[in-house]
């Protein structure tokens, strides 16, 4: 199947969204499920950032950022996945794994779950996709990601992103659901092609980084980003 594109139109009436993590992107996600009218439940494994977050901060990842009320923070991970619409799960790469085997029994069954990191697990190669399929065969896999940061998400700065799935329909009703004022998502029909962009940007980043800093001028610099995009 090629790789399309479409852009994201809000529509229908708000989801019930669970987001797994409780870090600065988790929050950042969080803030914008919220803005897109959905009602969140945020989990945190950490009590201290579950309190955090319901005092509206969260000084440990997003210092200075105030979080608006309406998100549900709890570390009861029932609690959080119960009558789910859909998941966000946002937690590291190499700790996914573990994180669905927790709430394997939790999550409802059909709903999609949406890969918020990026990465690739480290003892076994395998993409993260892979592993929600292992994991919760019953559960259609997404995955979003873009050049985005989570202070500018968190504070609602413009910001464009990508919602995949392997298919087309999903990852449009995805993207549609998820944009909101100042976050545009647009839908492709290339989950894996997303997923392995996520895993290699920083690698790719920090070459064009050592590439600087080597002093080899900005032809070399150029030339790694992109053959790095041919990859």
């Amino acid at each position: 199947m090629s790789a399309k594109e479409t852009s994201g139109r809000k529509s229908g009436s708000g989801w019930r969204v669970a987001v797994l993590g409780g870090g600065a992107w988790a929050t950042a996600l969080a803030l914008a499920m919220l803005r897109a009218g959905h009602d969140v439940r945020l989990y945190a494994r950490d009590t201290e950032t579950v309190a955090a977050i319901a005092r509206g901060e969260n000084p440990r990842y997003l210092p200075g950022i105030s979080i608006a009320p309406g998100i549900a923070a709890t570390s009861d991970m029932a609690a959080a996945l119960g009558g789910a619409d859909c998941v966000l799960a946002v937690t590291p790469a190499q700790s996914l794994r573990a994180v669905l085997a927790q709430a394997n029994n939790h999550v409802p069954t059909g709903i999609p779950l949406v890969l918020c990191a990026k990465g690739i697990e480290r003892d076994t190669g395998a993409l993260l996709s892979t592993i929600v399929e292992e994991s919760l065969p019953k559960n259609p896999v997404a995955a979003l990601s873009g050049p985005s940061f989570a202070s500018d998400v968190a504070r609602g700065l413009p910001t464009a992103v990508v919602v995949a799935a392997r298919e087309a329909e999903l990852a449009a009703e995805l993207a549609a659901r998820f944009s909101a004022e100042n976050l545009r998502c647009y839908s492709s029909d290339d989950l894996i092609g997303v997923e392995i962009g996520g895993a290699l940007k920083n690698v790719f980043a920090i070459a064009a980084g050592a590439v600087t800093g080597a002093g080899l001028g900005a032809s070399a610099q150029a030339a790694m980003v992109t053959r790095g995009f041919v990859e």
